[in-house]
């Protein structure tokens, strides 16, 4: 293993306890992978030029991969080719994913590209590696606390899958507006969890 990418679609930055985790997850990594590389994406902080008539023109039309249209997407692109596990840190906005995540997913998911179209459906074209998305929300959407439906996972699998990339493991950090012990706790239990998976073993659990 080589290479990490962590996309942080948090406003929260570098304080967004999912963020945090996700860090703790490649320190835990780094054990095993010393000179693992890590490649971070901070959507708030670096926010994507929205999509434009160029680039929608391009998608419709048959538009060389290298045309000024696509800089961005193939940007983008390239780093999720080059990872070896995709790290996503994201909130819960709104019963869904922030909008900074889901223009993010409007470049990397691109026809042609990333994956391809036929008479069966989408197929994605990258090849599949471990990914692990990390969950923050003040509510509870899962478990028996659970009060507002969640349309993040089925959505964000969804589009994992038609890139090419299966089976992606979510973890919940919930209830996080309910104060510093409540936030704790959710971190913790999150963290347990995450230290039972092969790839995080040496996760510290405190």
């Amino acid at each position: 293993m080589n290479n990490v990418l962590l996309i942080n679609a948090s406003p929260n930055g570098q304080v967004s306890h999912a963020n945090q985790l996700a860090l703790e997850l490649v320190a835990s990594l780094r054990h095993r992978y010393p000179r693992l590389e890590l490649v971070e994406r901070d959507l708030g902080a670096h926010p994507l030029p929205p999509l434009g008539l160029d680039y929608a023109r391009g998608l419709a039309t048959t538009t060389p991969f290298d045309s000024p249209a696509f800089e961005v997407s193939e940007a983008l692109i390239s780093e999720l080719e080059r990872c070896d596990i995709l790290l996503i840190a994201t909130p819960m906005h709104n019963f869904t994913l922030p909008a900074a995540l889901k223009l993010w997913i409007d470049y990397v998911l691109r026809i042609h590209r990333t994956f391809s179209s036929g008479p069966e459906g989408k197929t994605g074209l990258l090849s599949n590696r471990p990914v692990y998305v990390l969950v923050g929300s003040g509510g509870f959407h899962q478990g028996e606390r659970a009060r507002q439906p969640d349309f993040l996972t089925s959505y964000l699998r969804q589009v994992l899958n038609t890139l090419g990339l299966f089976n992606p493991h979510f973890s919940y950090l919930q209830g996080l507006v309910f104060g510093e012990e409540a936030v704790r706790a959710s971190v913790q239990d999150t963290r347990a969890r995450l230290s039972l998976e092969p790839l995080f073993k040496h996760l510290v659990c405190t």
